[in-house]
């Protein structure tokens, strides 16, 4: 029996934001401190690397200790733990678990227009909000660091994009429902985003937002003239490029021409198709095929008929291992090649392995016993539109789960090591409406706008978090690079 929905009033539910501000107040995100018995945060990297395939880990290694930033981008099991003694509203949404800056990104709606929204969900998981807030606003906090921006720069950038997710989410709180739940990013909307903030800065870096050492986010908003074409011309080069990454590009990119057929072109460690396998997880080259085409039937079998028909019109022509992104890197991850009518009409689907959520333990279990499908309805959750092809299957090994989605479906990223104060500050603020959007959608933006308030105490609070919390990524920084020097580890780097 299907269990009954309350419908609280809009006066209930702003109550119960006001009520976590008794449990929680925003001025209590401040003062971070880590926990005495903190564990170590090698070990908890290490504690990962048991199930990844053993000879992508010093991979995963290298590009780790490449920056503080990327050593962050991979320590999301790290930050879970802090998070867990760490105050919370009790203000419940589907987070993404991950929700670092270079988790955004643009990519393709089913309608072929380019949307901007969190672009990774391996972590999604029923969660407090601050939990992803946290997350984005010290990934913020470290790459402004890493960048080599002032303090203060750092600061206004950080607490920028927190009073944007707080201003956005008292917006959603006053729309209707409908209109939460179509809300987005298109690219023109990026465009036009982007053409008003450079027009509100100086050309010679001077005027309304002359730089200055300022908690505000002002003092990051002053371009020269020159900067401001770099940005226009480096916004409309990405458009492009994002534009050009489809299959088709893939084919030209991953793949090679022999007797008359495709296959994947062979780049180990990065890229090893299956023909190179050779009795890879246990199973034997002969049956490896049969593996595959039964992975693709389950997986085929997750989506709506419709998708599924249109799918059936492909077929498998080849697959590969591909190693992708700083966290995941060592995790089961593939591509598989299709072709529709013909060799010239390709389809490149990626197939990557859910495991546990890093945030199932600091918080309950999901209630999806299949981790492929925790990844597949968070993403369908959170995002404003999600591709067509995002499905999920069981591997032929136990305990081992997949989630399928198309590999290049005009999707790109920002180049955050490349930003300017002035560009970061911009993105900051993309990110935190995005955020507040995702949260918006499946959590209750009355209840957290009330707790939020009209002042800046959560903002100053979590800027306060963020702050503490890089320098202990650059002690965790210094520890892993430590563990690699010393042998504890292995790294391979530049990979």
């Amino acid at each position: 029996m299907a269990t009954k929905v309350v419908h609280l009033t809009l006066d209930e539910r702003s109550a119960r934001g006001l009520e976590a501000r008794e449990r929680a107040h925003p001025d209590s995100h401040a003062g971070w401190k880590p926990a005495a018995d903190r564990p170590d945060p090698v070990a908890l990297i290490e504690e990962q690397n048991v199930r990844r395939d053993a000879d992508l880990v010093p991979v995963r290694h290298g590009r780790m200790m490449a920056s503080p930033f990327t050593f962050y981008r991979g320590a999301a099991k790290i930050m879970a733990a802090d998070l867990a003694e760490t105050p919370t509203s009790g203000l419940t949404v589907q987070l993404c678990g991950d929700a670092h800056l270079s988790n955004f990104g643009v990519y393709a709606s089913p309608e072929r227009i380019l949307l901007f929204d969190i672009n990774d969900f391996d972590e999604t998981l029923p969660g407090p909000f601050e939990y992803d807030v946290k997350r984005l606003a010290a990934s913020l906090m470290v790459a402004a660091y890493n960048n080599g921006f002032s303090k203060s720069d750092a600061r206004a950038i950080t607490k920028d994009a927190v009073t944007t997710y707080r201003e956005t989410m008292a917006q959603f709180a006053s729309m209707k429902t409908l209109d939460v739940w179509y809300a987005h990013t298109s690219e023109d909307q990026i465009r036009q985003s982007v053409t008003d903030f450079l027009s509100a800065t100086d050309g010679k870096g001077k005027g309304k937002h002359k730089r200055k050492d300022t908690d505000t986010a002002e003092g990051t908003t002053s371009m020269t003239s020159k900067e401001r074409k770099e940005a226009t011309k480096r916004f409309e080069k990405n458009a492009k490029k994002a534009h050009s990454r489809t299959s088709d590009q893939a084919l030209t990119k991953l793949s090679e021409e022999v007797d008359g057929r495709y296959r994947i072109t062979s780049v180990p460690p990065v890229i090893v198709p299956a023909r190179e396998l050779h009795h890879a997880y246990g199973i034997e080259p002969g049956d490896l095929e049969d593996v595959v085409f039964t992975l693709f039937r389950d997986y085929r079998s997750t989506l709506r008929p419709d998708v599924r028909q249109l799918l059936e019109r492909f077929e498998v022509v080849d697959w590969a291992r591909k190693v992708v992104g700083v966290g995941s890197v060592g995790t089961r991850a593939f591509i598989v090649l299709l072709q529709g009518r013909d060799r010239g009409d390709p389809l490149f689907l990626q197939v990557k392995e859910a495991t546990t959520s890093v945030l199932e333990g600091p918080l309950p279990k999901s209630t999806y016993r299949q981790p492929g499908e925790r990844v597949v309805q968070g993403q369908r959750l959170m995002q404003a539109s999600s591709d067509i092809f995002l499905g999920w299957s069981k591997g032929v090994q136990a305990d081992r789960y997949f989630y399928w989605r198309q590999l290049r479906d005009m999707k790109g990223s920002a180049l955050v090591e490349l930003m300017a104060p002035a560009t970061m500050a911009f993105y900051a603020r993309t990110c935190g409406w995005t955020l507040a959007r995702a949260h918006a959608r499946s959590g209750d933006a009355v209840s957290i706008a009330a707790y939020l308030g009209d002042d800046d105490a959560f903002d100053k609070s979590i800027t306060d978090f963020s702050e503490r919390y890089a320098e202990q990524n650059d002690r965790d920084f210094a520890e892993f690079t430590n563990a690699i020097s010393t042998h504890r580890i292995e790294a391979t780097p530049q990979v």
